[in-house]
């Protein structure tokens, strides 16, 4: 809430924090003033709980004194975390102009809104897990939903019963959840704890869900998505462009297309199941889950898509079949696993990276990152072109190595670039003329500085005599007391130390200007030759999302490969007939448990409808009648 006014005079400041906080009223927000963030009122009383940081008053003009709790503005990406994790709503309000060349009030205005759902931050994001907004409404007895992972691009929608949503929802476990008001007490009980955000009925409406998606992939309808058809579906997605508007997320260049969730292609599996077949997380904290057992991929992308085909396993034979010729393909060329398991280490997360392009939130030190990993997809397409295997020399073709984006960074950003965009010092010499020049200026300036400040040394017998920099003085000749008698009637004194003087010189002013204004524009420059750069890369989104994919589907084949070949695993042979018939099988989890002197003993198991349809598993407690059943769902599942 605003800090209320009460009719009383508050500072300037606090007024325009009131009109800023209006906007979002059910948000913290995080007020840059200076080198901080501040939080005011409740939101410093929250904060400073949460953070564990101390709590303080301010000033508030004829208001009296308001709660106020701040941290530096760098320590974001340590605290934003936090914050979100607990499950708070953030808008970060930043400073838009150079509070040096204002006069009064410093404008400001909300640059973000992060949401558990809606976030870009690594400190906020786990790698090797997708971060899911859903969006759910009610048709009568039929449901909707759709999830968007704002990270990847990633989008889709379906529609079914409560038990199919239900499932859905365990299974991509969304970080947040919206819904309409007049939904919020049916949709309460499915939610599994997470706190719903709730919209005004109006924006779950068909027609303006249609318009909404026809309008952001500029489309006259949704046939080409496969989804014209999926009411319930479209209304809860054409929510989601409106939640994303409303939270500051303009720039979505990445999210360029929806998807069905197909139903019918997975075995969806509920939350009993997935818990007590510890699928992705152990019900006991010392142990594994089966994810833990078979993730052997080695980029963030393929970790994300394994969890995924975990958690919603194939049920169309034609497909797990394709799946499996890779996993032969690799198994069959130990040497070419090797060499595809070591280039994949050495490729970063890409899909993220490339939807920081598309928002603008992407820094020089990950387009150098995004320059590597293209450079070793290269390598991957050319391990599989000469892979001697039909399946992967395919499969290279599928692969775009984007190798003119890779060449574009090359050409233009230093392999040591800074972090941040306003420090200078990220493009290469040779790219731009007037770049060349300023840092030619830059760097004689301060030559000639070394040169002033040995001629004063010469000239005045001040041996300790150096030339340092501040940011109020700006350049300064710094004398202990040891020697101030030595100083020169023409130097102009300006700061007094407890062991030394500070002066300028009218040559030290002239040539500070100099420095400075070609720092300044060397700033300004290199941030428009950046901007320029990044729409280049930006043309090339979609190519590089497509990439990602494939790279990820090989990672995933790959590491199933490595597996299968580590743990002496077999191949399956899978038929339409209702039968089981396991040989010698083994439960994984409790095998990767085991000390290397401990061998697991395996299981046969054979069921089908006729001959045997049920078994009878009896013994003492602890003696293995459960885990033969988990067994036999997870290899299944496997």
């Amino acid at each position: 809430m605003p800090i209320k006014e009460n009719n009383t005079k508050v500072t300037p400041l606090m007024k325009q924090y009131n009109a800023i906080k209006k906007e979002h009223p059910e948000a913290l927000l995080l007020f840059r003033v200076g080198d901080f963030y501040e939080t005011f009122g409740e939101d410093a009383i929250k904060t400073s709980k949460t953070l564990d940081i101390v709590l303080t008053k301010r000033a508030n003009g004829a208001a009296s004194h308001i709660e106020l709790a701040g941290f530096p503005h760098h320590a974001l990406d340590n605290y934003l975390p936090k914050l979100i994790n607990a499950g708070y709503r953030v808008a970060v309000c930043d400073q838009l102009e150079d509070p040096k060349k204002t006069k009064g009030i410093v404008k400001r205005g909300i640059t973000e809104l992060v949401t558990p759902g809606l976030s870009l931050n690594d400190s906020v994001l786990e790698p090797k897990k997708n971060n899911y907004l859903a969006s759910l409404t009610k048709s009568d007895h039929v449901l909707g939903i759709s999830l968007l992972d704002i990270s990847t691009g990633e989008f889709v929608l379906s529609r079914g019963n409560k038990d199919l949503i239900e499932k859905i929802l365990y299974s991509f476990k969304p970080s947040e959840i919206i819904c309409s008001k007049s939904d919020k007490g049916f949709f309460n009980p499915l939610c599994d704890n997470k706190k719903l955000f709730y919209l005004d009925d109006w924006i779950y409406k068909i027609g303006y869900g249609y318009d909404k998606l026809t309008s952001f992939f500029k489309v006259s309808n949704l046939k080409g998505y496969g989804v014209e058809e999926i009411k319930e579906g479209i209304i809860s997605a054409g929510a989601i462009l409106f939640y994303l508007e409303s939270t500051e997320h303009i720039e979505l260049g990445h999210i360029s297309s929806i998807s069905r969730i197909d139903n019918d292609n997975h075995m969806w599996l509920d939350r009993f199941t997935i818990n007590n077949l510890e699928i992705i997380k152990p019900l006991n904290e010392q142990s594994y889950s089966l994810f833990d057992v078979i993730n052997t991929t080695t980029t963030p992308m393929g970790s994300r898509l394994l969890n995924k085909w975990i958690i919603l396993p194939l049920l169309k034979i034609k497909e797990i079949n394709k799946r499996q010729e890779f996993v032969q393909s690799f198994m069959n060329r130990t040497a070419l696993m090797k060499d595809v398991r070591d280039t994949l280490k050495n490729i970063y997360d890409i899909e993220r990276i490339i939807s920081k392009v598309s928002v603008n939130r992407v820094n020089p030190r990950e387009l150098i990152q995004l320059k590597h990993s293209l450079i070793n997809i290269s390598e991957i397409k050319m391990l599989l072109k000469h892979s001697n295997d039909d399946l992967l020399m395919n499969f290279n073709k599928e692969i775009d190595a984007c190798s003119n984006i890779s060449d574009l960074i090359e050409k233009n950003i230093k392999e040591g670039a800074p972090l941040a965009t306003n420090q200078g010092g990220i493009f290469r010499n040779g790219i731009h003329n007037e770049l060349d020049e300023l840092r030619k200026i830059s760097r004689s300036g301060k030559d000639y500085l070394l040169k002033i400040q040995n001629q004063e040394i010469k000239r005045t017998g001040i041996s300790s005599l150096k030339i340092a920099f501040n940011r109020v003085f700006g350049y300064y000749l710094e004398v202990t007391n040891v020697h101030k008698e030595k100083v020169p009637e023409t130097w102009i004194r300006k700061q007094t130390l407890v062991n030394a003087e500070r002066y300028i010189t009218e040559d030290l002013k002239l040539y500070e200007e100099k420095i400075l204004n070609a720092e300044e524009k060397i700033i300004s420059l290199e941030y428009e030759l950046y901007q320029n750069l990044i729409s280049k890369i930006f043309k090339n989104v979609k190519s590089i999302q497509k990439t990602a994919k494939k790279i990820a589907f090989i990672d995933c084949v790959h590491s199933f490969a490595d597996l299968a070949f580590s743990s002496n695993f077999c191949r399956p042979k899978l038929t339409n007939s209702h039968s089981i018939d396991i040989k010698k099988g083994r439960h994984i989890v409790i095998e990767k448990s085991f000390s290397p002197e401990e061998v697991y003993i395996p299981n046969d198991i054979y069921l089908d409808i006729k001959d045997q349809q049920i078994i009878i598993i009896t013994g003492p407690n602890m003696s293995g009648k459960s885990a033969l059943i988990r067994q036999t769902a997870l290899i299944i599942i496997m």
